[in-house]
């Protein structure tokens, strides 16, 4: 594990709200001069603290009208059939995040959609066309008072 001291998480918070903040208004956000954020930063990459970059998409301008949590609960409790889900959810676009979980099923997952007769579709005929799944439970979201995936 990295040791991060109140710059680096200073840094990691900044970033966390802008990924594409120039070096210059990052240092100036920080305190930092420019050269030793950069050096800062460029080792939290290596470190593996920053894995990547990455776009929050809109999702009304990308055509996503419909988003839901999914509890999935599994057949068989086999390597063989945790693998072969898994590789479903790899496959299936709708799928934006797939969590192995503990308790009484296997899987939670996020999973949007154009609207609910595409979220239907998907829930028929691709989740329930599964021969490892046993149980679906869909929990709608109504909104979102905080998201800081990104």
């Amino acid at each position: 594990m990295t040791d991060l001291d109140e710059i680096d998480r200073k840094i990691l918070r900044e970033l966390v709200r802008d990924g594409r903040l120039s070096n210059l208004a990052l240092s100036d956000r920080v305190g930092l001069s420019p050269s030793a954020c950069l050096r800062r930063t460029a080792s939290l990459e290596k470190a593996g603290v920053i894995a990547g970059y990455r776009a929050v998409l809109s999702p009304e301008k990308t055509g996503i009208g419909f988003a839901a949590y999914v509890t999935v609960g599994l057949n068989q409790h086999t390597k063989r059939a945790q693998e072969a889900f898994e590789r479903a959810m790899r496959a299936a676009p709708q799928v934006r995040e797939c969590h192995n979980i503990t308790g009484a099923v296997e899987y939670l997952l996020r999973v949007e959609a154009a609207d609910l007769a595409a979220y239907k579709h998907f829930h028929t005929e691709v989740l329930g066309a599964l021969p490892q799944v046993n149980t679906l439970t869909t929990y709608v979201v109504m909104g979102s008072p905080k998201d800081e995936r990104a």
